[in-house]
């Protein structure tokens, strides 16, 4: 069974709307304030020099990328339903799921800023444990970032095949996001095996492949929504 034409471009076009923001937050969050770039020890004296209101702006750059995911995952949920309901609510909940570890996570960067401005916590500590307790706090949320990036890359697998299975978005999409998937999940786990050692070719490919699978599935939903093709539903998806 296949959504209605009119119902699924506009479902479609607003789930990639919501997606294209979800990016933009990201991004803009990861721009003004890295939260697992280079060393923890120069990331501290960052945060402890950066000004309140840009490290406020970036921490709810990343809180609204985390609250977005919601949406997202019902909007998709809804296109995807009569393609294969099980799998588009396994992709859904795989998406959802990652939302209060996400949360979890921001307390942590706020607590590692908070030890390293000092403010009320200053009479109480000395400079060394207070840099002590933030690049703990720092480090702990690095290894976080590491752990959910598994579910940023999980949820794209069933979407990725719901995509190749639907008749209403191009197959190559969906083979994109599968790499993407496989990316997210490879980076995971060897930077938690591996968290000291870090190899720039790598993650820049890693980085490139999950570039590559969400910023065309962004642009097509966003501009193009879903276009059902004419004729009987079929388990097999017509050519892009």
């Amino acid at each position: 069974m296949e959504p209605s034409s009119d119902s699924a471009r506009r479902t479609a076009r607003l789930a990639g709307a919501v997606y294209a923001t979800l990016g933009a937050c990201t991004a803009f969050g990861y721009y003004h304030a890295p939260l697992v770039q280079g060393d923890p020890s120069i990331l501290a004296g960052t945060l402890a020099h950066a000004s309140s209101l840009r490290f406020g702006i970036a921490v709810v750059a990343d809180v609204l990328s985390a609250v977005l995911a919601v949406p997202l995952g019902l909007l998709l949920y809804r296109l995807f339903a009569p393609v294969d309901k099980p799998l588009a609510a396994l992709m859904a909940l795989l998406l959802i799921i990652a939302v209060p570890i996400s949360f979890v996570l921001a307390t942590q960067y706020v607590t590692a800023r908070m030890w390293l401005v000092g403010g009320d916590l200053g009479p109480a500590f000395s400079v060394e444990q207070r840099t002590a307790y933030a690049l703990a706090a720092l480090r702990v949320h690095a290894h976080g970032v590491m752990a959910v990036e598994i579910f940023w890359g999980l949820w794209l697998v069933p979407l990725g095949a719901l995509i190749l299975r639907s008749r209403f978005l191009p197959r190559v999409l969906g083979v994109l996001l599968l790499i993407a998937g496989a990316a997210y999940v490879l980076h995971s786990i060897v930077s938690l095996l591996w968290p000291a050692t870090r190899l720039i070719a790598y993650e820049r490919i890693t980085m490139l492949a999950r570039a590559a699978g969400e910023f065309p599935v962004m642009l097509w939903l966003l501009v193009r929504g879903a276009t059902v093709r004419s004729g009987p539903a079929t388990s097999r998806p017509g050519p892009a």
